[in-house]
């Protein structure tokens, strides 16, 4: 039976003679991490180059505690070493690039599927069945999706946009809430959208429960994996999911607005066809033929609309090259880990103490199960959160805050590592206190 994350780190604290809160801890299981030499395939911003680092309270020449990887992922060393080479093969053969060099560019998604095999006309809404079910903080980008694909249709987006909150004095959803609502509103519900893992509390949805229920009712069930991707083990096609799509900049590391992926499931490989078409969307074979007579390639490949942008798939390709030294599960073992010692010592330090009401305490709104999470943890905070986040920036923390009250703090296991946390710890205690003398 795997150890639990609290019995890892008593057992090491015991084998080393220290408290379990001890740096010695961190720097044990960093010597211990099989994956600990993919630091170094990463570029990582040195505590002065930060714009908000205030060199009076730290030292610039160290990394940057780096755990915004949810927002957006650090560059890959290769990355721009791959964009040097093609616009070098840009500049010196032009429109042969196409065809030629070790990334031709007509062909660029095909390397791209390759290394990621490790790792919009679903909604037809009917008189009866024409509700679009999502979760309550949805993601703005999801949320104005689905509400513009309901108007678009004609439809009442208050009648036609089943939303589900968590419970009352809850910050997460139960899967068996969701699952209740999809068995009671079923019938009226065409299509079941969420997240893989939400941004805002960092909540890992149970895809496989979620669309055994919807497919039960006659639903089709679609995720959108944007935070899910890279940071936990996903088996879309396993669980029957019929449709996923995600962007590539957060755990996979591809750059602001890297390129985005989709999945459908083979079985509705020649049945959703595309509301829009493109050319790229033609059988390959026939492509140039340019006789306008539409070949669609069966599934998700008949949705693309022209080339992948070459300059976008370098940084692509050069990130998917590490995933492919390791494998989803290795680094979901270590993020497990990982984020559960950042929350082992938090919990240890700034748990709301009643017999100590003015000490600063800290609310994790995360799920504790390491089942029910990715590698994120959102905090809330018993005093301003602005203030907090400031000092943490001074102090050369990168994680993000997010409106009304949270604070996302991400230790990504391609790149963290164990001290990356317990340096983390020591900051969050200095800002924790320079915010309580203000």
């Amino acid at each position: 039976m795997m150890e639990s994350v609290q019995q890892t780190i008593t057992r090491v604290s015991q084998e080393l003679n220290c408290s379990a809160t001890s740096l010695r801890v961190a720097e044990h299981l960093d010597r211990h991490d099989e994956l600990r030499l993919l630091r170094q395939e990463f570029l990582i911003p040195k505590i002065s180059d930060l714009p908000p680092s205030d060199l009076s309270l730290v030292d610039g020449s160290e990394d940057c505690i780096y755990f915004a990887g949810n927002s957006l992922g650090l560059q890959p060393k290769n990355a721009k070493k791959y964009i040097e080479e093609e616009l070098e093969k840009w500049a010196t053969i032009g429109v042969h690039g196409h065809l030629k060099g070790s990334r031709p560019w007509a062909w660029a998604e095909d390397t791209l599927e390759e290394l990621m095999a490790k790792i919009l006309s679903f909604y037809k809404p009917s008189p009866k069945r024409y509700k679009i079910l999502l979760e309550d903080k949805a993601f703005p980008s999801d949320h104005y999706a689905i509400e513009s694909q309901i108007r678009l249709r004609g439809l009442d987006v208050t009648d036609s946009m089943l939303i589900i909150k968590p419970r009352q004095g809850e910050d997460t959803i139960r899967t068996e809430d969701i699952v209740s609502v999809i068995e009671r509103e079923g019938d009226a519900i065409a299509l079941v959208m969420l997240s893989g893992v939400q941004y805002y509390t960092g909540q890992l949805f149970n895809m496989e429960a979620i669309t055994s229920a919807g497919h039960a009712k006659g639903c089709l069930v679609g995720f959108d994996c944007a935070h899910a991707v890279g940071n936990a083990e996903l088996q879309l096609h396993d669980w029957n999911v019929d449709f996923a799509c995600w962007c590539s900049y957060k755990y996979v590391n591809s750059g602001a607005g890297g390129l985005a992926g989709a999945y459908i499931h083979e079985k509705h490989a020649h049945s959703v066809k595309p509301t829009l078409m493109g050319w790229w969307g033609h059988n390959l074979k026939t492509r140039f033929l340019m006789n306008n007579e539409m070949e669609l390639q069966p599934g998700v490949k008949g949705f693309r609309l022209s080339n992948q942008p070459f300059l976008l798939v370098c940084p692509l390709q050069a990130s998917l090259e590490i995933f492919n030294r390791t494998s989803m599960k290795d680094l979901r073992r270590k993020s497990v880990l990982l984020t559960g010692y950042l929350e082992y010592l938090i919990r240890h330090y700034y748990t709301k103490d009643p017999s100590a009401p003015d000490k600063p305490s800290v609310h994790i709104i995360t799920p504790s199960d390491p089942q029910q999470r990715g590698c994120q943890l959102s905090l809330c905070f018993s005093c301003p959160i602005r203030t907090v986040f400031q000092e943490l920036e001074k102090r050369g923390v990168a994680c993000d805050m997010r409106e009304p009250n949270v604070l996302r703090v991400a230790p990504v296991p391609l790149y963290n590592s164990f001290t990356d946390v317990h340096r983390f710890i020591t900051a969050l205690g200095s800002a924790l206190s320079a915010s309580g003398a203000k």
